[in-house]
């Protein structure tokens, strides 16, 4: 049997968290999903999906994201029911997130913040994230384009393949698995 959902979404509100009965933090939050289609009149339409976060993954979440973040999760889909204060069985279909990814720097959210942020140019991306960096002063030519040259030269240097003409050659034994 398979259980498994993966899911890249935008949270519809601010992730609630709670401490249960056994001291367990539990974090619950709604997903928004894009569909991969458009409607007739062509917008394009969205599932809302509740999620459900354990421990110190649910503090995580709490502190660091907020409506309209970006986020990926890798859990199970898991129903449960319970009977509510009028008597009446409740059945809830939620997905039990395993891990849950940031995929936005902290405090970017989908606002837009103008150049406050620092990861809005792809120069402090770059740096930010290891790219190559040029150091000391340029007496002249442009130092984003100098480095677009050395990424493009470091990528080839990297790739054993990259002027190979025709199928690549490689024995089992050369293979990672």
């Amino acid at each position: 049997m398979l259980n498994r959902v993966v899911l890249v979404g935008r949270l519809t509100r601010d992730p609630e968290l709670r401490v249960s009965q056994s001291n367990v933090a539990v974090a619950t939050f709604n997903l928004a999903v894009n569909r991969p289609f458009t409607s007739a009149n062509g917008e394009r339409g969205a599932d809302f999906i509740n999620c459900v976060v354990f421990r110190k993954q649910a503090e995580n979440v709490n502190q660091y994201v907020k409506k309209g973040s970006l986020v990926g999760i890798d859990g199970r889909i898991q129903t449960r029911n319970y009977e509510n204060k009028d008597g009446q069985r409740v059945y809830v279909t939620e997905v039990v997130c395993e891990s849950v990814q940031f995929l936005e720097p902290k405090g970017s959210g989908n606002q837009s913040q103008g150049n406050n942020n620092d990861y809005n140019s792809a120069d402090s991306y770059q740096s930010a994230y290891g790219g190559n960096q040029s150091t000391g002063n340029q007496s002249s030519g442009n130092q984003s384009t100098g480095r677009s040259q050395q990424q493009r030269q470091d990528n080839v240097e990297e790739n054993p393949f990259a002027n190979s003409k025709g199928p690549v050659d490689i024995s089992d034994d050369d293979l990672p698995f």
